[in-house]
């Protein structure tokens, strides 16, 4: 019989109170899976995994100290102080930079290096001022603290400490996740994997998302974006971790994975924090909510009332990033627009990479010929920053920027007249950036038709490009798979699969058994428009990579709520559109922020904000030099960094 108790602790000099579980089972293979505690007010995840071990020359003197409780707080110092101005200067700072320490680690101190004529007065200032009953530090000869050894070396910051064992363990501030934009929240496992959060607040329908100090990463040459806490959509690989790809089919037939998919591996390697995998439409398609999103619930766009459509299918990505000041970036794709098309009501920088700047191995593919990974942020320059190291290589002989705006003639369609003007003005700022020419209007079918060697319209060139190739390859590579495995367990039955995969997979099949050559039409249109596209419109160039940049309006401020119904979902097509140029030609391009505009909400019936988004595209291979130019217009206010919640800019604009 399994017997499962929970004991409370409590600490009442530091209102510290701790819970966990212990688990018993004769014979059973048992597992620490951590502890949750509150420690004046705020909640922490504490590991079950030691990440060092503490020893004093008495064995006690934890014990002697802390006779009450298994577990206390620990702060370490990594650092010399020769006086209690430094001491204090340094846990200063310690507040300031991170947002998992607070006074109430000051239960215990260790400190490696410190005077001995300060050591007293440091000790005893700790004490008086923060409450501190055990203040140590190396050496052996020491007078007004505890001589003490790590048994190896652990960055600053706050931790636990176990009394019994001198274990040292990290400390995970738990944030609620209020607008579900993750399936699984993850910790280290201090190896090289992860392990699902066993830890939740109580709170309606909502996990908890397990950040460490930031204290505990230091930037270098080797690891430029250490400490960047970032979330990755639920259709990337993560060793130790299921994926699901938003569907409780996949997630229960496969186990989990043994390794972290290149991509992610990437970030990791340049010291990126992995705290969670985010939501996404079902295997990366294109669903609406609420309907669509049968197996798991669509995340919640923070801009506006609350209860606008947050798009897809990097849903759960741009949605933390918008939504949550303590995650600093989040990892989507972009097939046909996933990254972008989330990115523009979400009100967060987020892109599309030159197809093939990244590897999408270990990714649920939607379409190889289509398929990339972008990353959501609120700062431009962070933007430009992770994804110049992120992708790498790739264009670094560029001397200029490009001084050509090409402009889409279908900005204006749909458009509020205050989102216009924004748009007006951002394109004058772009412009007198660039020193450019006078931006030039663009129809593109227009010019396809103009000046390309085919009598084929563009609308219907590449009316079905799309559609075929996602719904093709997806059920090829992966629906067909999943179908065979999930009878394999269950007796035959077929897995559930959400109405917009379904329908799309379904279309696939009879079109392709109707007509063998559709498939390798659509690659041919596909590759036609793209040889005209880099000969007629965005060009190289050996001077600015890209001869010119292709802009449009991409949020034009008007409302689209999450409850409202649509039609049955027939089938593709889903047609031409500017949207659909980047994927085709295989281009980079940023969707970036220009500001708000007022509308008159249904759901609070008060004014509330809607982004106003516009994207930039440049030639194929350039994204380092559209990560720079986007860094730098930020730097002069061509463009703005958001903040997290309702409003981009905050409420007081």
């Amino acid at each position: 019989m399994l017997h499962l108790i929970r004991l409370p602790f409590v600490l009442t000099s530091t209102r510290f109170i701790l819970f966990f579980t212990i688990l018993g089972y004769a014979a059973a293979n048992l597992s620490d899976n951590g502890r949750t505690a509150t420690l004046n007010d705020i909640s922490y995840y504490i590991s079950g995994v030691p990440v060092a071990q503490l020893t004093t020359p008495s064995s006690h003197a934890l014990q002697d100290k802390f006779p009450n409780d298994d577990l206390v707080t620990l702060t370490v110092i990594l650092a010399e102080a020769g006086s209690v101005e430094e001491y204090n200067s340094t846990l200063s700072n310690f507040r300031q930079e991170d947002d998992v320490f607070q006074d109430g680690f000051l239960q215990a101190v260790y400190i490696s290096d410190i005077s001995a004529e300060a050591l007293d007065a440091c000790a005893s200032f700790s004490d008086e001022t923060y409450g501190t009953k055990l203040f140590m530090t190396r050496g052996t000869n020491v007078t007004g603290a505890v001589s003490a050894t790590l048994n190896t070396t652990i960055p600053s910051g706050p931790y636990f400490v176990s009394t019994a064992t001198g274990n040292i363990f990290k400390a995970y501030r738990l944030y609620r996740d209020d607008y579900l934009a993750f399936t699984q929240p993850v910790i280290s496992d201090e190896r090289d994997g992860f392990l699902p959060l066993p830890a939740t607040t109580g709170d309606l329908m909502t996990r908890s998302i397990a950040v460490p100090s930031r204290l505990y990463t230091t930037p270098s040459a080797s690891q430029p974006l250490a400490g960047l806490r970032f979330a990755v959509k639920d259709i990337f690989h993560v060793k130790g971790v299921k994926t699901s790809g938003g569907s409780r089919a996949y997630y229960s037939t496969y186990g989990v994975q043994n390794t972290t998919a290149p991509s992610i591996q990437r970030l990791l390697d340049l010291g990126a924090v992995l705290v969670g995998k985010t939501g996404t439409a079902q295997f990366a398609n294109g669903d609406r909510p609420t309907a669509d999103w049968v197996d798991v619930h669509c995340p919640f766009n923070p801009r506006g009332d609350g209860y606008q459509q947050p798009s897809g299918s990097s849903t759960g990505s741009a949605v933390a990033v918008a939504a949550y000041a303590w995650l600093d970036a989040a990892v989507g794709s972009d097939t046909g627009g996933s990254m972008r098309s989330p990115a523009r009501v979400n009100g967060v920088y987020g892109n599309r990479p030159s197809t093939g700047a990244v590897s999408m191995d270990g990714v649920l593919p939607l379409s190889p010929h289509l398929d990339t990974a972008g990353l959501f942020t609120r700062s431009g320059a962070l933007w430009a920053n992770v994804t110049r190291h992120w992708y790498g290589g790739g264009d670094t002989n560029f001397s200029a920027y490009p001084r050509s705006i090409y402009i889409s003639s279908d900005s204006r369609d749909g458009s509020v007249p205050e989102a216009l003007a924004l748009f007006d003005a951002f394109v004058d700022r772009l412009a007198r950036f660039l020193n450019a020419t006078s931006p030039e209007v663009i129809d593109v079918r227009q010019r396809w038709a103009d000046s390309s060697n085919s009598t084929v319209p563009l609308d219907h060139l590449l009316n079905t490009t799309y559609a075929i190739l996602t719904a093709v390859d997806q059920y090829n590579l992966l629906g067909a798979q999943l179908i065979t495995d999930h009878a394999a367990l269950h007796a035959g039955a077929h897995p559930f699969i959400n109405p917009n995969p379904r329908t799309r997979w379904a279309w696939g099949q009879q079109l392709t058994a109707a007509d063998p050559s559709a498939y390798a039409a659509a690659v041919r249109n596909m590759s036609a428009f793209r040889d005209w596209w880099g000969s007629n419109i965005v060009r190289p160039s050996a001077a600015t990579c890209s001869e010119g940049l292709y802009v449009y309006l991409r949020a034009s401020g008007t409302a689209s709520y999450r409850d409202e119904y649509f039609e049955p979902n027939a089938a593709p097509p889903l047609g031409f559109a500017d949207w659909t140029i980047a994927g085709w030609v295989g281009a980079p391009e940023v969707v970036v922020p220009v500001g708000e505009v007022a509308y008159q909400s249904e759901v609070t019936g008060r004014t509330e904000w809607l982004p106003v988004m516009v994207t930039v595209q440049a030639g194929r291979g350039c994204d380092g030099m559209l990560a720079g130019l986007v860094g730098e217009m930020e730097g002069v206010g061509v463009v703005r960094g958001v903040r997290a919640g309702k409003r981009l800019f905050g409420e007081e604009e």
